[in-house]
């Protein structure tokens, strides 16, 4: 559950000097890069405090603004990834799509809301690296596509150099845009796995998210249905294809939103050998993005009075995201970004009974250091699962919501440190499969 999760996870560190909502504030970040696309600079410089307007002119930003097109190309989106508390300012990191490259951007607020800061963030120089159990002797790759009726999804096959009849894992992404590799910073995790996978005998898929490739899909009504669970599916038919995997063999492997989805996939997909549930969520979406704001708030330490109103206010906005029915609601209607077709259709599934009813075998891991879903939800799946037959679980006291090993909870920042996917887990999904 990246984008989106992360999104809410930046919404509320101490917010309380400042006199209107976090949400308001992280809607003005976006609405200026907006206006800056529509070369509506006079607008866009409204939004400045007097104190930056007297160093920088308006001139002077629409000569910036053209200098970045001129590298970068056109803006294709503006997405708010953190923001915090710093002193008398907060700050918001907007995380800024061109056409030829992406620029984050860090936005400074004073208690008035106006920007008395803008600056482009360099990039990091952290890399990303092979894990250590990724033998590329042992493994190859083919580039796939994943079909729709209206969709075509760029992937990747991964499977053994040597030998047939092994097995085949689909890998299913979080939530919000992702490319294959569900790529953070310098963190690739299912990149790890593929590769940790294949050396050990595992074939899988992974492909480019929906969302990523096909955003206008995405402008009115759609629920998990399109965002997920077709292309999901689409790629579980691609690997009943393949001529070196055993048919009697396919696996689907969710992480977060898509280890969420998993028993509903696999529902509707009866022969389907059996899940693997990483950081999926046990409870509601919504239940999810309020938990974690208040561990954001508790780490920024603020006891006063008017920081638990913000607090209260904001979990309060998001308790408007629990319909299970449109009723008079229009079902593109936005709530906290999403079309009202989405939540609704979402709280309307329980993973837990769903997964109750699976014969297929389930794996479900957990990390103890996952600050975006927490071991509350491994808990509500081991009391519902814990004792079937079909059903083994685990938690790993030290991985995150990425599945590397870290030493302590963290925040969003630990995403830009590069961590492989933990090799144990790696072994123990090889084990659980090869184990039949």
């Amino acid at each position: 559950m990246k984008k989106i999760i992360l999104l809410f996870v930046a919404l509320l560190i101490s917010f309380a000097s400042f006199s209107q909502g976090i949400l308001n504030l992280l809607g003005r970040s976006q609405d200026l890069f907006k206006l800056f696309s529509e070369d509506k600079f006079t607008d866009a410089y409204g939004y400045f405090d007097p104190t930056f307007q007297a160093k920088v002119t308006e001139t002077n930003m629409k000569e910036l603004w053209a200098k970045l097109g001129e590298k970068l190309g056109k803006m294709e989106s503006a997405d708010v990834i953190n923001s915090k508390t710093e002193g008398d300012f907060y700050t918001v990191v907007v995380e800024v799509k061109f056409t030829n490259d992406t620029q984050n951007f860090l936005l400074a607020f004073n208690k008035a809301e106006k920007i008395v800061g803008l600056f482009l963030q360099p990039k990091s120089s952290a890399n990303y690296t092979l894990p250590a159990y990724a033998d590329t002797t042992l493994y190859k790759e083919k580039e796939i596509y994943v079909k729709t009726a209206k969709h075509n999804l760029v992937g990747m096959l991964t499977s053994p150099k040597k030998g047939t009849g092994f097995p085949l894992v689909v890998l299913v992404h979080g939530s919000g845009p992702q490319d294959m590799d569900e790529t953070f910073g310098p963190n690739k995790p299912l990149k790890d796995l593929a590769l940790g996978l294949a050396a050990k005998g595992i074939a899988s898929i992974r492909y480019v998210k929906r969302t990523k490739v096909y955003p206008g899909d995405f402008s009115g009504p759609f629920t998990v249905k399109e965002e997920v669970m077709d292309d999901a599916l689409a790629a579980l038919t691609l690997a009943r294809t393949i001529p070196e995997a055993n048919k009697k063999q396919l696996y689907l492997f969710g992480h977060s939103l898509g280890g969420m989805l998993a028993p509903r996939m696999a529902l509707l997909t009866p022969d389907l050998n059996g899940i693997i549930l990483a950081a999926a969520p046990a409870r509601t979406l919504t239940d999810i993005i309020v938990e974690q704001n208040k561990y954001m708030f508790s780490l920024a330490k603020d006891t006063s009075m008017a920081g638990k109103k913000m607090l209260d206010s904001v979990v309060k906005e998001l308790d408007k995201t629990r319909i299970t029915k449109l009723g008079t609601m229009k079902a593109d209607s936005a709530l906290l970004g999403l079309p009202a077709a989405y939540w609704a259709d979402l709280n309307s599934y329980n993973q837990v009974e769903t997964a109750k009813k699976l014969k297929q075998r389930i794996l479900i891991v957990q990390g103890g250091y996952d600050f975006q879903v927490s071991v509350t939800d491994y808990n509500l799946w081991n009391t519902a699962l814990g004792k079937k037959k079909n059903a083994t679980l685990k938690l790993y006291p030290d991985l995150n919501h990425m599945l590397s090993p870290q030493k302590e909870k963290g925040t969003i920042q630990q995403y830009e440190v590069p961590a492989s996917v933990s090799s144990m887990l790696v072994d123990d999904i090889t084990a659980w499969i090869k184990a039949k």
